[in-house]
């Protein structure tokens, strides 16, 4: 009888599954068009629940597998889009930076945040339609720097539609959380090692204790 084939090797070193989220209309579609396929579009089609896109990347010499979620802003989606948070590994909070109420909004975010998903989940505060005219903007850049300052966690403005940022926001929390999953192995790895040194350091005693009952006896 032959023997099954064997399987086949993963063609990624990490699979990093990320969020995108923030109030409808801040472009987080648009950013994810752009960095999963190199494109933009004007045309403004409010996501349905929740899509994804795939792409894998090189960094630092590893292989890379970024699944991005992408979930509506709207409040009669919430419930649907709640429950992608426990999976995620990063989360990327997206406003407008022409669109105060959307800045505001990253606070009701993070708590929903802190509700559903993990307690070491990689975040970054992403500005979005920064090539918008300086006119429209109602969000300076250095207010999301305060709030992202304020959260402990990196801050990018971006634009979908000039590329501007794009590779390097799911760059960096890619790789902080490639960093964080290769610390937890090491740590993982480092308390196998321990364990084992206890396993033979008790096998070693249970022989020296056999060693002196046969000894005295």
């Amino acid at each position: 009888m032959a023997a099954p084939p064997a399987r086949a090797r993963a063609d990624y070193d990490f699979l990093i599954k990320l969020l995108l989220i923030g109030d409808s209309g801040v472009g987080k579609s648009c950013l994810l068009l752009r960095f999963s396929d190199g494109s933009f579009t004007t045309s403004f089609i409010t996501t349905i629940g929740i899509d994804f896109k795939i792409r894998t990347i090189e960094l630092d010499g590893k292989r890379i597998k970024l699944q991005i979620w992408d979930t509506a802003g709207q409040e009669r989606f919430r419930t649907i889009t709640t429950a992608y948070y426990r999976g995620a590994m990063g989360i990327l909070l997206v406003y407008d930076v022409t669109d105060e109420s959307s800045f505001n909004n990253i606070r009701n975010w993070i708590r929903n945040i802190e509700q559903h998903a993990s307690d070491n989940v990689n975040k970054i505060l992403v500005g979005n339609k920064a090539d918008m005219d300086e006119s429209k903007r109602a969000v300076p850049t250095s207010k999301g720097q305060a709030l992202a300052d304020e959260y402990g966690i990196k801050f990018f403005e971006t634009s979908a539609k000039t590329n501007l940022n794009v590779e390097q926001v799911f760059f960096s929390i890619a790789r902080d959380i490639k960093q964080r999953l290769a610390e937890t192995d090491s740590k993982s790895e480092h308390l196998k090692e321990i364990t084992l040194e206890i396993v033979c350091d008790l096998q070693q005693l249970k022989h020296g204790e056999r060693s002196l009952i046969s000894e005295n006896t």
